[in-house]
């Protein structure tokens, strides 16, 4: 394909360079803000040379062309809408185009963009975490490495170092998001991990002791491992700095608002909003850990089929917060491995198109988009195909609906967040019984995709 062509004749379909607010683009797609969505010709978008799919979610209108395609198309079309070519860290281009389409988005949507800002940057840490969870799991299981060898020691103080500091790198990325200072985010996860707090990570019964303060009692309990208390912690700390900016003077903003900043949120964090988000987030996964102990399969089931309905609104981004929760209070992150049935489940329906169209531009994207389902990413099959042919959608809801049920009947859990499909086998926590669910879930797609049928396009 002739990439500066395609993004000529792009600019023009969307309604000319000045109906495009802003641009970027991610691993597979352009993510444009768009002034005035009527004047974008779709069906001639869809039609262009390269273009997998294209579809408005989160304030933005997204056009699939694939890894290394994107790269190469908005090298030509950044600069006839104005937009720049570098990458996303530390351009302004871009966080003003994330600011433009969150002021599109609903409340809702923008609250659910706001957690998956905070977290999918920590992502890999967690990951590390889990697979070497995993890897210590094999280890004890079979009797690989005794437990008392300072192999053994030292790779689990490796694997559990990202949940004890989890606060710190909440903090962190937590303050760059709400707008505040990111040190002083990672102060605040700081002081709530800090030594002189007990420890709950891996402790079941111990007691914290109780400090008096000024008649108030404060119970010495650390938040190792939480993620809702450290989170409502640094959004009052970013207020909080804004204020102080406002009231100090500029000759002496470096030393007193930093100061008072620590200081009053540090007050904040053990005496009120610390306990509070402590009570919230037990709350959560003591009402989770009912429904998925009392509803079982039929749990599973609901979820797994709706997963993919829930991805379509872009709210499934927020669910990355209840998931290191999880893991921290249970132990396990159950909700991923019904994520991941509804994942390949997409993939599943998407090569049952492949092999029974006729149509030969749907085949050059279902593969590689059925392909790219079973490693975890999923818009292409959804946009590009399933959805836009309509019933394999719903041979993917039931895919995943069959295998949410049968991982959750297994008890299948994960010792990690963000990874689905395939790449998940290596934060599984029970790799047979999750790939016999991957099976099912691909399997079921497919044979209902086939039997559902769908309508092909006449042109």
């Amino acid at each position: 394909m002739n990439h500066k062509e395609v993004a000529e004749q792009l600019v023009q379909l969307l309604g000319g360079k000045e109906n495009v607010v802003s641009a970027t683009h991610c691993a597979t797609r352009l993510r444009l803000v768009i002034d005035d969505e009527s004047q974008i010709d779709k069906s001639a978008v869809e039609e262009l040379d390269g273009v997998k799919g294209a579809f408005s979610s989160s304030g933005q209108y997204q056009i699939i062309f694939g890894t290394g395609t994107v790269n190469k198309v908005f090298a030509h079309f950044g600069p006839l809408v104005g937009a720049s070519v570098e990458e996303e860290d530390g351009n302004e281009k871009q966080v003003s185009h994330k600011d433009a389409a969150k002021n599109k988005m609903n409340p809702f949507a923008r609250f659910a963009r706001t957690l998956s800002n905070i977290f999918v940057p920590i992502i890999p840490a967690i990951v590390a975490a889990g697979m070497l969870m995993g890897l210590l799991g094999l280890m004890n299981t079979y009797n690989w490495v005794d437990p008392e060898s300072g192999l053994f020691v030292m790779l689990d103080m490796f694997s559990s170092a990202a949940f004890i500091i989890l606060p710190i790198l909440i903090g962190f990325s937590a303050a760059k998001e709400f707008g505040g200072n990111t040190y002083l985010g990672a102060v605040i996860g700081g002081i709530m991990t800090h030594p002189n707090l007990l420890n709950p990570w891996g402790l079941a019964n111990a007691e914290p002791s109780t400090l008096d303060f000024f008649g108030f009692p404060i119970e010495m309990l650390g938040y190792q491992g939480t993620v809702i208390p450290v989170l409502l912690t640094v959004y009052v700390m970013a207020w909080l700095e804004k204020g102080f900016r406002k009231i100090v003077p500029n000759a002496v903003d470096l030393l007193l608002t930093p100061f008072l900043t620590v200081i009053f949120t540090g007050f904040v964090a053990l005496l009120v909003v610390g306990p509070l988000g402590r009570t919230l987030g037990n709350g959560i996964t003591t009402a989770l850990g009912f429904i998925y102990d009392t509803a079982g399969p039929l749990a599973g089931l609901v979820f797994g089929g709706l997963y993919s309905l829930i991805v379509l609104t872009g709210v499934h981004h927020s669910f990355h917060a209840i998931e290191a929760e999880l893991l921290a209070n249970v132990g396990g992150n159950y909700l991923l491995p019904i994520w991941a049935m509804a994942n390949v489940a997409q993939g599943g329906a998407t090569i049952a198109v492949f092999f029974k169209t006729k149509s030969k531009k749907t085949k050059e994207i279902a593969l590689p988009a059925g392909i790219s389902a079973f490693l975890g990413i999923t818009e292409p099959a959804i946009f590009g195909v399933n959805l836009k042919y309509r019933r394999p959608f719903i041979g993917a809801a039931i895919g995943g609906a069959l295998g949410g049920a049968y991982v959750v009947f297994t008890n299948v859990m994960a010792n990690g967040i963000g990874l689905t499909g395939l790449p998940m086998f290596a934060i599984a926590q029970d790799p047979i019984n999750y790939g016999i669910g991957c099976l099912v879930a691909i399997g079921s797609a497919i044979v209902a995709t086939l039997l559902l049928g769908w309508d092909e396009e006449t042109k």
